[in-house]
């Protein structure tokens, strides 16, 4: 089974009381009425092997990406983090060094975001290091912003520049972008937003199929990192599309806000402008020399397979 396969699979099954979850399952975050406020509620995981690697990055840093990740799905909702709490798995045979160590990379980045780790669970097995980290959020004064809400005539904008993320370390190292979400949805009207886990060329996809449109990107525009290690133009603009792990910011807004912040960059990150929502269903690329293309397959999806 594929993992947005099998999400799809349990929103069909999902019956909510809407006066209790604002949004369910699908997005970046839950949103749940309580005690008369609205909490937003994210849960990610970082595995050894698959987002780190234990033996080369060592737990301090494994421990900082798992929080960042569930941080950074904050930032995707435009919400403040409130409180966190994780379940580690330990590999058996880890010394206290290792959860100290772990624990620390943890502690360290959810303090910088004013997020105090209060608690959680711990276990010992014979796999690989395993992390769970749950965030809860409010809006506090910002609408949550959902990835379901582009119209056609949008603009398509990001944060930062893309791929490379695994040869620069970046996808242990960046800054989850909450301050610069809530900038945003503070000064300006966001109809979608997500952070690029998975790659622009797999986002994407979702804020369009969430909100019913297509989009149109201009090759030219995307923004690529130093950290794409190849000369070939094509190729790094594949890399920057596919690769993943940037934890950027992809958001939809109209087309003279977008014109205006891309002007201002008022976030201390660059902002570009590189495409548009339109009234199709297809995600296309476009060149400058007049071609038209299907965006790449690509991105991460998280599969199982049968033994």
């Amino acid at each position: 089974m594929r993992e947005f396969e099998f999400i799809d699979w349990i929103r069909s099954q999902s019956r909510f009381d809407p006066a209790v979850v604002r949004v369910g399952p699908g997005d970046d975050a839950a949103v749940v009425a309580w005690a008369g406020r609205r909490v937003l509620v994210t849960v990610d995981q970082a595995l050894d092997g698959v987002h780190f690697e234990l033996a080369r990055h060592g737990p301090q840093q494994a421990g900082r990406k798992a929080m960042a990740r569930s941080l950074s799905d904050v930032a995707a909702m435009a919400g403040r983090p409130w409180a966190a709490v994780a379940s580690v798995a330990l590999p058996q045979g880890a010394g206290a060094d290792l959860a100290q160590n772990l624990y620390m990379g943890l502690r360290k980045l959810a303090d910088e975001f004013a997020c105090p780790l209060v608690g959680g669970d711990v276990g010992a097995w014979t796999g690989p290091l395993a992390i769970s980290v749950t965030v809860l959020a409010v809006p506090d004064g910002v609408e949550p912003v959902l990835r379901g809400g582009a119209k056609p005539g949008d603009a398509i904008c990001v944060s930062g520049a893309l791929g490379g993320a695994w040869r620069g370390l970046r996808h242990l190292s960046f800054m989850p972008r909450v301050h610069e979400a809530r900038i945003l949805a503070g000064r300006y009207g966001l109809h979608a937003m997500i952070d690029l886990s998975d790659g622009l060329a797999s986002d994407l996809r979702h804020v369009c199929r969430a909100s019913g449109v297509g989009a149109r990107i201009s090759a030219a525009a995307v923004p690529i990192s130093p950290d794409v290690d190849c000369q070939n133009p094509p190729e790094r603009l594949r890399r920057a599309l596919c690769d993943g792990e940037d934890y950027e910011l992809l958001f939809a807004l109209p087309m003279e806000q977008a014109r205006d912040l891309v002007r201002r960059q008022p976030l201390g990150v660059q902002v570009s402008l590189i495409g548009q929502c339109t009234d199709q269903q297809d995600v296309v690329l476009a060149h400058d020399d007049g071609r038209v293309e299907p965006l790449p397959a690509g991105g991460y999806e998280h599969t199982t397979q049968a033994r």
